[in-house]
């Protein structure tokens, strides 16, 4: 696939400074790109290396033009664009349609003729796979599930009975969506088990990385909403609700019945209390502790840096004794006020 860098800037609205013809077979990065690759650059210690840079072209904002001496493809949004134009380098990988010889198929799923379900894969009792849908090597689609229009399942994805996945979605390697939520009641000497009987519902355009598990509700079903897209290693607990377009890096774990609002964007290892609210275009630090709900649109953050050990010992101690010297600055507080009282008579 070739495209003249001219093309990529009618195709996504940049403009060129320097040769509009010369051809662009991909992309790479700043220190490895060749002359027929573009490449971006948004952070300024990459500047310097915008002068040795072999790219046939790099995207990047009209203040950092001159930085460049090669071509430069000019943009608001480099980032952005970059990811338009790889998009464009990478299509996904073709595949023919049918059902592998060794995939298990009950014998009212319904799978669209478009579709493929690959080698050691199940689908089960009354599951629907949806147009040009791809249901990948060892995956697992339960009993009434939906795989929506042109959504991968990449490999080895677990899909349980009741759930459903919307439109144009990818979900990677050991994704288990559906499993029981972690419910139990304490009888006094023991804890019972109860009952997961809601589904999970995931809307369109949204990605799913390795190994995420996001639970079943326990009545009503777990919710993802339309473009989110979710990294690794991530638990979503029963009854969850994520809005629209919000997005959540690694390590993340969102406690039961927790409401997190659209275009919200949620750093790696933030950690969740159950019940919570979050509002719309909430912004997290990673490893912040949210046990509180969020009212107001902005960025919050509650984690420590890393110190030295012995720094950190001390300060623990501190820590550790601020009750009592709350108590001790408040009586001070009260002296203060009574001698201050007394000199004024």
């Amino acid at each position: 696939m070739v495209f003249k860098l001219a093309d990529l800037a009618r195709l996504f609205n940049g403009q060129i400074r320097g040769d509009p013809d010369v051809e662009i077979h991909g992309v790479a990065t700043l220190d490895n790109a060749g002359p027929h690759d573009i490449t971006y650059v948004t952070n300024q210690k990459y500047y310097p290396a915008l002068s040795k840079t072999l790219a046939g072209a790099v995207i990047l904002t009209a203040n950092n033009a001159d930085k460049c001496t090669g071509n430069a493809f000019i943009t608001e949004t480099p980032r952005l664009c970059f990811a338009q134009v790889a998009t464009l380098f990478s299509p996904p990988i073709p595949f023919e349609p049918g059902v592998h010889a060794t995939a298990c198929i009950a014998d009212d799923a319904t799978i669209a003729a478009s579709a493929w379900v690959g080698p050691q894969a199940v689908v089960e009792a009354g599951a629907f796979i949806g147009n040009d849908a791809f249901v990948g090597p060892g995956c697992f689609v339960g009993a009434r599930s939906v795989i929506g229009v042109n959504t991968r399942l990449v490999a080895r994805v677990v899909v349980n009975y009741d759930c459903a996945i919307g439109g144009n979605c990818l979900v990677h390697p050991g994704v288990v969506i559906g499993g029981d939520g972690f419910g139990f009641a304490n009888s006094g000497s023991a804890w019972l088990k109860v009952p997961q009987l809601g589904g999970v519902r995931i809307g369109n355009d949204v990605e799913i990385g390795a190994n995420t598990a996001i639970d079943r509700g326990t009545m009503g079903d777990t919710v993802i909403g339309d473009g989110v897209k979710l990294d690794n290693l991530i638990q979503i607990a029963h009854n969850v609700h994520i809005g629209d377009h919000t997005v959540v890096a690694a390590c993340v774990g969102i406690a039961g019945s927790t409401r997190v609002g659209r275009r919200c964007a949620i750093g790696g290892q933030v950690a969740f209390s159950d019940h919570l609210e979050i509002a719309d275009d909430v912004y997290i630090a990673l490893g912040s502790r949210v046990t509180n709900s969020i009212s107001e649109p902005g960025n919050y953050s509650s984690s420590l840096k890393v110190e030295p050990a012995e720094k950190w010992k001390r300060n623990l101690i501190r820590l550790s004794q601020l009750d009592e010297t709350a108590k001790r600055l408040k009586a001070l507080e009260r002296e203060i006020e009574r001698l201050s009282g007394a000199r004024k008579t």
